[in-house]
């Protein structure tokens, strides 16, 4: 399922590309709420890659735990999870698809191998 980018907030200067990657078995929730009259917010599961784009002063909060509970588990600077010279942080709907593809998993290869392995 596709993902809408939520828009970035007025007046916000050169937003940087994010990365983040759950590393754990369960399923995540990752937050940006310090900054005023914006919000973000997605589900992260296990072994997934979240590509998104916020200001350098926002603070990305991860909160795991079970169903009716959730526990903060770590804060980090969006400047720590900056993707470096990957994509342009001026993004048009072209880079926009691309980043909903790359969270979707449809931005990774899928070729099969064609010759069979051998043993050595």
């Amino acid at each position: 399922m596709a993902q809408v980018l939520d828009p970035l907030p007025s007046g916000s200067q050169d937003p940087i590309v994010c990365c983040y990657v759950n590393a754990t078995s369960r399923i995540q929730i990752a937050r940006i709420s310090n900054l005023p009259n914006w919000y973000f917010e997605r589900v992260v599961f296990p072994g997934q890659r979240l590509i998104f784009e916020a200001p350098p002063e926002g603070l990305l909060e991860i909160h795991c735990g079970m169903m009716a509970s959730a526990i903060l588990s770590d804060t980090i600077p969006c400047d720590r999870l900056q993707v470096e010279d990957v994509l342009p942080t001026a993004l048009d709907p072209e880079h926009q698809q691309r980043l909903e593809e790359l969270n979707d998993g449809m931005g990774v290869s899928s070729e099969s191998i064609t010759e069979p392995a051998t043993a050595s």
